[in-house]
């Protein structure tokens, strides 16, 4: 080399060297960096920060290397401002020759390319590239774990405050452990130790997986709804005990009506097919609310809840069945009062048309009668009946018509 391209050699080196050590400072001072250090890491994480200290061990060894040539050429220059030509290959020795011991002498597999070094020294070039490759590697692993938390640790902390406010609540409910949420909070525990202590095997193709914390975030939800709604309940306890007893008296009295109103269909209609009408319905729902009345006296507001909520579904479904007793009953007998009025009405029609007293009609009127206002009445009989007589007065009413 030239003592120009001495000069220029050494003045990038120096400057490739400041470089180098900021980079190197700048990731050994990272949060990431700092985080790992000082975590109790386990499994994957644990293995491979282990392999990045590693590496970073040996990426400051060999800078140091590095330094020490850079300052036996630096000062070998400065020692002969006119080196002769044995110091001008020394010199071209050190900037361009293998100069730089490897530390711990052979270089890893590893670290070796197809072409590249496997002897204890390299040129200043080839320790640069090598410190590159380490320093690339160092530094994925700390974006890669820094991510990971960066993505995991704050839902994980807000779902664990999420757990504390619900269990708070459900202790205050009951005074007693609620099971499903224990099981999520051991879920949770175990899921936090995984996210705290080892962040990196929950990365799944570079992005961070929140499959398990949604889960439990989800579930953890819907107990926190359940629960505060035990805890509306528990508040609202007296309106919603009066609308329930409410509606068992509005069963009790469809009950009530459905029974006379059956009794009365037996009565009114012939072979009516009807099944008995419910009995004691309301009484046992009034059981039940005085049962939950004991919860609510032990404090087991939770348990109460769940029982509550299937009162109210067997209040209503009670008072439909009951309803639907009582339309089968009157709809016998509101078919009749139907068939009965349309009667009335034809007879009506006629007497407009002038033919009330046609003798064909005059029978079918009185038939149609007969079997409406007997006891009790043959409905297919009586429906018969009537449509003979429309049948007939419609006949008279063409021939009016044709008359006319």
């Amino acid at each position: 080399m030239s003592r120009e391209g001495v000069d220029h050699a050494l003045r990038g080196l120096r400057e490739n060297r400041d470089r180098i050590s900021s980079s190197l400072l700048d990731l050994d001072g990272h949060q990431g960096s700092r985080l790992l250090d000082g975590a109790r890491l386990t499994g994957e994480t644990w293995r491979r920060w282990e392999d990045a200290k590693s590496r970073m061990t040996t990426l400051w060894a060999l800078f140091d290397a590095y330094q020490c040539v850079l300052d036996e050429a630096t000062a070998l220059r400065d020692e002969t401002p006119r080196p002769d030509a044995e110091t001008m290959v020394a010199l071209s020795g050190l900037l361009c020759g293998p100069s730089v011991e490897l530390p711990g002498g052979e270089i890893p597999l590893r670290d070796r390319t197809l072409l590249g070094p496997s002897e204890r020294r390299v040129t200043l070039d080839e320790a640069v590239t090598m410190m590159s490759d380490a320093y690339a590697f160092v530094a994925g692993e700390i974006a890669a774990a820094d991510s990971a938390w960066t993505a995991l640790l704050l839902p994980m902390e807000e779902v664990e405050e999420s757990w504390r406010e619900t269990a708070l609540l459900a202790h205050s409910l009951d005074g007693t452990r609620h099971p499903e949420l224990d099981r999520v909070g051991r879920e949770l525990t175990a899921l936090g130790r995984i996210v705290r202590t080892d962040p990196l095997s929950l990365v799944r193709d570079g992005r961070p997986d929140t499959t398990r914390l949604d889960r439990v975030r989800a579930t953890l939800t819907a107990l926190g709804d359940e629960l505060a709604g035990v805890a509306r309940m528990r508040d609202d306890y007296d309106a919603l005990v009066a609308q329930v007893t409410a509606a068992i008296e509005e069963i009790e009295g469809t009950e009530r009506r459905a029974r006379e109103t059956h009794a009365t269909a037996l009565t009114k209609i012939q072979a009516p097919n009807l099944p008995a009408p419910s009995r004691g319905l309301g009484t046992a729902l009034r059981d039940r609310l005085a049962a939950l009345e004991r919860l609510r006296e032990a404090g087991r507001w939770v348990e109460m809840a769940g029982r509550f909520a299937e009162l109210e579904r067997a209040a209503d479904e009670a008072l439909e069945r009951v309803r639907g007793d009582l339309r089968l009953s009157a709809g016998l007998l509101d078919r009749r009062g139907e068939l009965r009025g349309r009667l009335e009405a034809y007879r009506a029609k006629a007497a407009r048309l002038g033919v009330v007293e046609d003798e064909r009609l005059t029978e079918l009127y009185g038939e149609a009668r007969d079997v409406l206002w007997t006891a009790p009445c043959d409905l297919r009989r009586a429906t018969t009946a009537l449509a003979e007589f429309q049948r007939a007065l419609r006949a008279c009413e063409n021939e009016t018509g044709t008359r006319r």
